[in-house]
This record gives structure tokens, C-alpha cells and sequence, in this order.
């Protein structure tokens, strides 16, 4: 069975997408979600640190694809995730603009198992300050933010106008395979985002379209010389009524000062 990606990062213009296997991982997260909530732990906020976390180094030869639990409980569960993809999701990057480590650091494989105290069903946003606190102290990780301009391309309206339909939904977690994007609820500035995955440049929204829309996109993978599907380039504008012109455009860059290759222990 084909892989699916799913896009995690779903914020200021930045998707990072990560293939989604190894169905133990999910079976794991259904009991916290499903769990109810008391009121004192509603009353005291969102919970700023794991209560008990594990950070294992992949072991030397493993197999696996990347697998992560869905956000939506309070439980966090990566296998086979890269020390560079963990500080991406930590703080809302793409993993290619995570910048300053060794390859050999930055692509050393973990297995992570964390949760909190309670049954508290967090999101995205509110599990970032545990991932960041995470890697503090089991790496203790120091970075700082930057910006440079790299030649990439804006997302705009084509000719004619978009070819969109608003959202009725709430926002989602889109999906990309090598062929195509599919989603409910997805802003531009998320779509310009995972699209440049597949352009191969920084892509930033200027279609100056608001709200969430259905997105369904089909296009030819780069390494396909047979397909019948269009290019990313005519699908953008054919199915969408969208198309990228180049530019040079800004990028937020995560420069790492200090990483430990290796986690302290628990």
C-alpha cells in the first residue's frame, strides 16, 4: 500500500509534511481522546510540560517509515522521527529550514513516547511549548530565528479568477501524495506552504484570498516521464485557478546554536 503524507504544520505560509505508517502508533491514541475531561483540569489551562517522556535513539539497521499520533490528546507518540524533524514540528518549521546542525545529528532517528497529566486533549499549538520544553532539557536545545531571501515563487490568482469553494468544515489535516493535494479547510498561505514540497522552492501566499477552501489537486510527479496528469504548474491554474510566478521571497530560517546528539536520561 502507497504511503500517504499528512501536513502537521498548518501556519504562517509553512506545511511540513511527514509519511504517515506503522499503524501500532496510532492504535495508541485512541484511549486519551476518547476520555473525559474533569473540571479542575480545565480550570487550571493547558498543561506546560510532559509528566513522563521517553526519547530512545533509533537502533543502528531498523527499518520503518516516520509515524506520529494525531494531535488531539494529550499523548504524543513519534517512531522513526529525525532530530531535525522534532525541532521542526517543536516550532512550526519547515524541516529544510531548520539550519546549523551536522547531517549526522540532524538525521539521527528517535522513538518518542510522552504524555501528560490528566486527560487533557491538547492541539497543536498548545503541544509545541512541551516539545520545546522537551527538547531543552533532554537536549538542551538552544536556537534563535532569522530570515533570508531565497528565489522561490508567489501563489496568485490566474487569469479568469480562482476555481474554489469555501469550507464548510473546520480546518483539517491536508494530505499530499506524489501526485496530488487533498483537503478540507485549508487557507491559501497553508497550500503555498505544502506546494513548495513539489516546486522545490519557498512559496508564499499573495492571492489575497481568505478563509478556509476544498482543495483537491492532481498533478505529475517530478520523476514521472509517462503520466497522463498535468503538471503542478498547469493543474494549479486548469484545476484551482491559481498559478506561482517566481520571486525572491522572504524565508524564516531556525538556526541552531547547541544540540546534544545524544538525549539525557529520564
Amino acid at each position: 500500500m502507497r504511503a500517504a503524507i499528512r501536513i502537521f504544520l498548518v501556519g504562517a505560509g509553512i506545511a511540513c509534511a511527514a509519511i504517515v505508517g506503522g499503524p501500532a502508533m496510532f492504535a495508541q491514541q485512541t484511549g486519551a481522546s476518547g476520555a473525559t475531561q474533569n473540571p479542575a483540569e480545565k480550570d487550571a489551562g493547558p498543561p506546560t510540560a510532559f509528566e513522563v517522556a521517553s526519547v530512545r535513539p533509533v537502533p543502528e539497521g531498523r527499518q520503518g517509515l516516520f509515524s506520529i499520533t494525531p494531535w488531539g490528546s494529550g499523548l504524543f507518540m513519534a517512531r522513526n522521527i529525525s532530530l531535525r524533524l522534532i525541532i521542526a514540528l517543536a516550532y512550526q518549521m519547515d524541516d529544510h529550514n531548520v539550519v546549523g546542525m551536522p547531517g549526522s545529528v540532524a538525521e539521527r532517528e528517535f522513538d518518542i513516547s510522552a504524555r501528560v497529566q490528566g486527560q487533557a486533549k491538547l492541539s497543536y499549538a498548545q503541544m509545541q511549548p512541551l516539545l520545546q520544553s522537551l527538547l531543552r532539557e533532554r537536549f538542551h536545545l538552544a536556537v534563535r530565528h532569522d530570515t533570508k531571501d531565497e528565489e522561490g515563487y508567489e501563489l496568485v490568482v490566474a487569469k479568469g479568477g480562482p476555481k474554489l469553494t469555501q469550507a464548510s468544515t473546520s480546518p483539517g489535516m491536508p494530505s499530499i501524495l506524489p501526485t496530488g493535494v487533498q483537503g478540507e479547510g485549508i487557507t491559501m498561505a497553508v497550500l503555498a506552504g505544502i506546494l513548495s514540497r513539489p516546486l522545490g522552492r519557498p512559496t508564499v501566499d499573495k492571492t489575497g484570498l481568505n478563509g478556509n477552501y476544498e482543495v483537491t489537486l492532481h498533478y505529475r510527479a517530478a520523476d514521472s516521464d509517462d503520466s497522463t496528469l498535468p503538471s503542478i504548474f498547469t493543474a494549479l491554474t486548469e484545476q484551482l485557478g491559481l498559478k506561482v510566478v517566481p520571486a525572491k521571497v522572504p524565508v524564516d530560517i531556525l538556526v541552531v546554536d547547541h544540540v546534544d546528539a545524544e538525549p539525557t536520561a529520564q
